[in-house]
């Protein structure tokens, strides 16, 4: 809550904000340890099970979304206002939130698994490792298409995953941090156009578009501006509202420019297919280079990122 006054000492924003930052570059997010956003799913899951059924499902799908996210918060804020005169306890209950808040080095790591998989055992398993990181049927797709769908969600989710989080980390502190994540969990869990989510999921979908607004196009223009990339920056304005996502148009726009390639077209998913526009026009075979550089991309936008809070953050107090 660094543009709140919360914090008197800017270092009780910025030293956890760093810690974090680096303990989720050296773990990731190892299935070994307990993490809130399964909670999340967990209580997600049981609260759709009883609401989402019936009539009013709509306005259920409103409530639930507005109580998780308050009770979220507000849990959260009455934490921090306990512990923060503990200083010590203060810094590693931060640190380690932060930590669970961003998932930098598991959107890598899992991005080279399927490179890894396809290069090394071939088409099946790479298809196979894919199938674990999105949505659409990967039964199909030929090796050039499978590369082309890490990229795509590699420049998504360096917005959903890392930029976002950190975005709010920095205007309302752990509480909107972890508040943004429950939106976004949610949205991912129920906010699908099908027939069983369709209503009750609809506040979820549109909650999660107006949380990422911002953070989706401050990603695109960062990977453009620490690639220098003319074409990047292009592709964001030529491109960025060529998605059903009012958002993730916009970085995977500015992936596309940086690397001269082409994404979208038709996929299947669930047993149907999306044929989504073409962001780009050089419809050019994607190398194992590009993805190596899309990974470098999203670590040093991070990186930068984290530097811009930081300054920011000394500046206003």
């Amino acid at each position: 809550m660094v543009f709140t006054n919360l914090y008197i000492n800017p270092y009780y924003f910025i030293i956890p904000l760093i810690a974090g930052f680096i303990l989720d570059s050296i773990l990731g997010d190892p299935l070994w340890l307990p993490h809130p956003i399964r909670l999340f799913g967990n209580l997600i899951t049981l609260i759709e099970k009883k609401l989402n059924s019936k009539n009013y499902k709509k306005p259920k799908g409103v409530i639930s979304v507005i109580l998780l996210a308050a009770f979220v918060f507000s849990i959260l804020f009455i934490t921090e206002k306990v512990i923060i005169q503990y200083q010590y306890i203060y810094y590693c209950f931060t640190t380690i939130m932060i930590f669970y808040g961003i998932a930098n080095k598991n959107l890598i790591t899992e991005t080279l698994k399927v490179e890894k998989k396809l290069s090394n055992e071939g088409i099946e398993a790479g298809r196979k490792q894919l199938s674990f990181i999105v949505g659409r049927d990967t039964s199909e797709l030929s090796e050039n298409k499978i590369r082309i769908a890490v990229l795509e969600t590699l420049a998504e989710n360096l917005s959903d995953g890392v930029i976002a989080p950190l975005f709010y980390y920095a205007i309302g502190g752990i509480p909107l941090l972890f508040t943004y994540k429950i939106i976004n969990t949610l949205d991912s869990m129920i906010g699908y156009k099908s027939e069983k989510y369709k209503d009750f999921g609809w506040f979820a979908a549109k909650l999660d578009d107006f949380a990422n607004y911002i953070p989706a196009r401050i990603t695109a223009f960062l990977m453009v501006l620490i690639t220098l990339s003319d074409k990047g920056f292009f592709f964001i304005f030529k491109y960025g509202n060529n998605h059903a996502s009012p958002n993730a148009g916009y970085p995977e726009a500015a992936l596309a420019g940086i690397l001269n390639c082409r994404f979208g077209g038709p996929n299947m998913y669930h047993g149907q297919i999306i044929d989504k526009p073409y962001i780009g026009t050089n419809n050019r075979i994607v190398l194992r280079s590009d993805l190596f550089k899309a990974c470098a991309i999203n670590y040093i936008t991070s990186l930068v990122f984290v530097g811009i809070i930081i300054f920011v953050a000394l500046l206003v107090n």
